[in-house]
Formats: structure tokens, C-alpha cells, sequence
């Protein structure tokens, strides 16, 4: 990675490496969360993309891949070897996404009986709105996105895994979901999805 200037305390600026950017990351600090974002998420989307994704898939690798650097940021041995991290990360990923269509697909293949309901315009739109909703969500704090992720979308077991995942207090777990949650509405009906008082 090229070495990136940082914001400093004096009044020139100091450069920039992974370990700095990811320490500053994992204390909060978002213009570091947009460095590394801005550094790396065209690698990120390019695998996610050679796995010949639909674009809303890709977005959703991407998405998912980041929260997983966030959910790991301390635990990173190698700092400058992030890209690779990245990009066995979002293989991964890739992988998930293409087990869970293959399995919809066996599954509407074994289905004798056609589903009459079935609207392709409503699973364009579908996908749009979880496409905007993740948009939405990656403008949450990363803590609040790790929190949203790990409660919604991952498979954990109890509270005490998820306060484990996200490294905070299980009493912060629910504070910190309503909080969220607000600001995740707010955001959605800022642009128009779904009601704004719901």
C-alpha cells in the first residue's frame, strides 16, 4: 500500500501506514475507517465481481467484507498485508453468497408446483431496497454496524457471542441496538424508504 497522509495534531501532516490507520479504526476514528474504504473497496468489489456476482450482490460482499475487518480489526497480525486480507475475505464471502443462491435455485427446482405469485419487478425492487438499506447501514458508526450485522445477520447462539464479536458490554447490547435502529430508520426515511415514523 502507498503510505497516506494523515490528519496531524501540529500543523503538518504525518504519514499514514496500515497498522496506524487500523489502530486509529479500531479507537473509532471514521476518517480512518474512509482511508482504508477508499484505499481498498475497488480491490474488494473486483473480486467480489470476478465471481460474476449480480451488482447487488457484489455490494452486499463489500459491505459484508468490511464489517468483517471491523469485527477483526484487532486482531490482524500482518497490517500490510491488509489488501490480501481483504481479498481472501471477500472470497470468502463471494463463496457464501453463490452456496446460498445455488441452494434457493435447487430448492425452487425441486418445487413441482410454480409459485403464481411470483413478481420478477418486485425482486428487482427487492434487491434495490436491501441494496439501499446496507447503503444506509454502512453509514452507521462501526460499532453500531458490527452490533446491526452480528444480531441480524449472522448465526450467534446468545447475547454473550454477540458482545464478544462486537467487544462491548452485553448491558450496551440493547442501548446500542435502539440507537441504531433510530438512526437507521431516520436515515431510510430520509430517503424515502419506508415510513418515517415507523
Amino acid at each position: 500500500m502507498t503510505t497516506q497522509l494523515c490528519p496531524s495534531t501540529a500543523h503538518a501532516p504525518r504519514e499514514c501506514d496500515n497498522a496506524t490507520l487500523l489502530a486509529r479504526m479500531a479507537d473509532g476514528d471514521q476518517s480512518a475507517w474512509r482511508r482504508l474504504i477508499d484505499e481498498y473497496d475497488g480491490l474488494v468489489r473486483s473480486v467480489a465481481a470476478s465471481f460474476r456476482l449480480q451488482t447487488a450482490d457484489v455490494h452486499d460482499v463489500a459491505q459484508t467484507t468490511w464489517l468483517r475487518l471491523l469485527q477483526n480489526v484487532r486482531a490482524i497480525r500482518d497490517p500490510e498485508r491488509l489488501a490480501g486480507w481483504l481479498a481472501v475475505t471477500a472470497r470468502r464471502e463471494s463463496l457464501a453468497v453463490l452456496r446460498r443462491s445455488s441452494r434457493v435455485r435447487l430448492r425452487s427446482t425441486v418445487d413441482e408446483t410454480p409459485d403464481a405469485a411470483a413478481d420478477p419487478a418486485r425482486d428487482v425492487v427487492d434487491r434495490e431496497e436491501a441494496r439501499d438499506l446496507w447503503a444506509a447501514v454502512a453509514q452507521l458508526s462501526p460499532r453500531q454496524q458490527c452490533l446491526l450485522v452480528a444480531l441480524f445477520r449472522d448465526e450467534l447462539d446468545s447475547y454473550d457471542d454477540v458482545a464478544a464479536k462486537c467487544a462491548m458490554p452485553i448491558g450496551s447490547i440493547g442501548p446500542t441496538r435502539a440507537r441504531a435502529l433510530a438512526r437507521l430508520r431516520s436515515r431510510l426515511a430520509d430517503h424515502g424508504l419506508g415510513p418515517a415514523g415507523s
